[in-house]
């Protein structure tokens, strides 16, 4: 390799000797010249590509993550209604019209909620309960919340214009006992507080509502305009500006849009609630100064080049013999530094590729593992129940009792139908599923559950209380699955209610934009809710569980588009909610 370099050194410098100084200056200037230029445009094209898409990517991220964060608080509230129409102090006070504690009742439950505001309404539309005080007495008869809310069984959600400007965003519910229609309950969401966020970045934000009005905004005049309105307010500059400004960014994309003048880049996405809609518009200006930093620093790298270059060829032939003389000693010396490289390398690859196996058989055997742990704790329920089933059938044929013994045979076949159908689900918590999904009435669902666990709750005097709606509450799923998450809430709460000298569940199913599966016990709580839905994470004793059914549970719901969340109760104890997307009338799953 060193001969090869040597002899190419000599064939550059032949060129060269004898030719005069000052040709060689102009030719190295006029080559280093054109590589200049062509550099500085080529890297002006893409870096202008690459760091106007970095902008765009960076606007679509902070737009998702705005619209997810209003939904959140949208949907949070949106169960506060439901939750403050059961509850029985406030229902008392309406009956018997003594609200002496109703404001304060309220004042603690809007510190625990977050929400802006919580009003209670009388059957006449007046204000007896309120957060804020000086709202006492008001008159709503004439209030759509309020009429909408007495007509409808649900909870109803409005947006009220401000007279001084702005929108208040409310969720109301009426109250009532058996057909009697007490009053309303009115929570307003405060949405301001993204508003407030928002203005701390250098982004114009907005949302629009179904029909198109801004109702939130980084600009306060843009409130209760279309976009196209909204744009007018602000007007561009000049034609001779706008020219002087287009040649003077003769590097950016073409714009989306003009913000006072300003090329901007216009984003939009849509928020799954009513209709909504979120738009930003960002700025080419970071862009500008991005590519100018980088366009600065080639030039004048190009111009310490060019320097070099004229000190270089100034050099005298003799010097210049020694610097190639002394280059291809260090070429040899590299070269040999290169080949005790290449042995290296060879025998690092060998070790690596037998690294490369040893770590893929570990995690075969793991992988074993971690199957033969979920079938070992999937199938114990059911073998538990088939092992009290042929008890109870075998005393059943000693007491000549064959009819209802062939009836415990039934149930125990109807049980290896299942075992079977749970060693094929096992797979859901390693590989998403792909069955068809089929609507799933949640109540006949949970019944089946707690048919299931019947062997269990005979053995324990467990009181369990069940809230169900009365119209049937229908999702789209695999209900076979879905029971399979069920089991696992009621084994749970059995497990953690041993201790407990008078075990109590609560069971409460509720239909909104969502439908909620609650579960709750009176145990000893959760320690750990960060690591809950971990794989193999238990807080059970050995032999009790392996910790992969919150893990496997967690899995379906979010196969199924849902969340399965966990906490500890006010009053001590844990509760499980499973949320799912319902199914409409029409069909059709709600808009998440």
């Amino acid at each position: 390799m060193s001969t090869e370099v040597s002899s190419g050194w000599s064939k550059l410098k032949n060129p060269f000797r004898g030719a005069p100084l000052g040709w060689r200056l102009r030719f190295a200037i006029i080559v280093l010249l054109l590589a200049t230029v062509s550099t500085v445009w080529i890297t002006n094209r893409l870096l202008t590509d690459r760091f106007t898409e970095s902008t765009r990517n960076r606007a679509e991220l902070r737009l998702a993550l705005y619209s997810g964060n209003l939904l959140s608080e949208l949907r949070r509230n949106a169960i506060v209604p439901q939750l403050l129409a059961r509850d029985p102090t406030l229902i008392s006070a309406l009956r018997s019209s003594d609200y002496t504690l109703s404001t304060q009742r309220l004042i603690s439950f809007v510190e625990e909620i977050g929400a802006a505001s919580l009003m209670l309404l009388d059957g006449d539309g007046r204000s007896v309960a309120a957060t804020d005080r000086n709202r006492l007495g008001e008159a709503h008869r004439n209030s759509a919340y309020f009429v909408d809310a007495i007509r409808s069984n649900a909870t109803i959600f409005t947006v009220i214009p401000k007279e001084s400007g702005g929108y208040s965003f409310v969720y109301s519910r009426r109250l009532q006992a058996g057909a009697e229609i007490l009053g309303v309950i009115v929570v307003e969401v405060d949405l301001q507080k993204f508003e407030r966020a928002w203005a701390g970045i250098s982004d114009a934000v907005m949302v629009t509502d179904s029909t198109g009005n801004i109702i939130l905004s980084t600009e306060p005049q843009w409130r209760g305009l279309d976009e196209n309105a909204a744009m007018l307010r602000q007007p561009p500059q000049s034609a001779i500006q706008r020219a002087i400004r287009a040649t003077t960014d003769w590097t950016a994309l073409p714009p989306d849009a003009y913000l006072q003048g300003e090329a901007v880049m216009r984003m939009k996405t849509r928020i799954p609630f009513r209709g909504w809609q979120m738009t930003s518009f960002t700025t080419y200006a970071s862009i500008r100064e991005k590519v100018n930093s980088v366009l600065a620093l080639e030039i004048m790298g190009f111009a310490i080049l060019l320097a070099l270059t004229f000190y270089a060829l100034s050099r005298r032939a003799t010097l210049r013999m020694a610097l190639f003389q002394r280059e291809s000693a260090e070429l040899r010396a590299l070269n040999a530094r290169l080949q005790r490289e290449i042995a290296e390398r060879e025998r690092v690859e060998k070790t690596l590729d037998l690294a490369e196996q040893t770590l893929a058989q570990s995690s075969k055997l793991a992988a074993l593992g971690e199957m033969s742990a979920a079938v070992s704790h999937e199938l114990n329920q059911p073998l538990a129940a088939m092992k009290t089933y042929l008890a109870g059938a075998r005393l059943l044929l000693r007491r000549n009792r064959p009819e209802e013994a062939l009836a415990s045979f039934g149930r125990i076949d109807g049980l290896i139908e299942r075992m079977g159908a749970i060693t094929r689900q096992l797979k859901s918590y390693a590989r998403k599923g792909a069955d068809a999904f089929s609507p799933v009435n949640l109540g006949e669902a949970l019944a089946s559950s707690l048919s299931m666990m019947e062997p269990q709750l005979r053995q324990r005097e467990v009181k369990i209380t069940q809230i169900l709606p009365e119209d049937a509450v229908v999702v789209m799923g695999d209900r076979m699955r879905i029971e399979q998450v069920m089991v696992n809430l009621l084994r749970n709460a059995l497990d953690a209610t041993k201790s407990v000298p008078e075990p109590d569940l609560e069971i409460i199913l509720a239909a909104g934009d969502m439908a909620v599966l609650t579960v709750r016990d009176n145990g000893h709580g959760i320690e750990n809710i960060e690591n809950l839905f971990e794989p193999f994470y238990t807080t059970k004793q050995p032999g009790d569980g392996v910790g992969l059914g919150l893990a496997i549970s967690s899995g379906i719901v979010n196969d199924h588009g849902g969340r399965l969340t966990a906490r500890n109760g006010q009053s001590g104890g844990a509760v499980f909610e499973m949320q799912l997307p319902i199914l409409g009338s029409d069909g059709l799953e709600a808009a998440e």
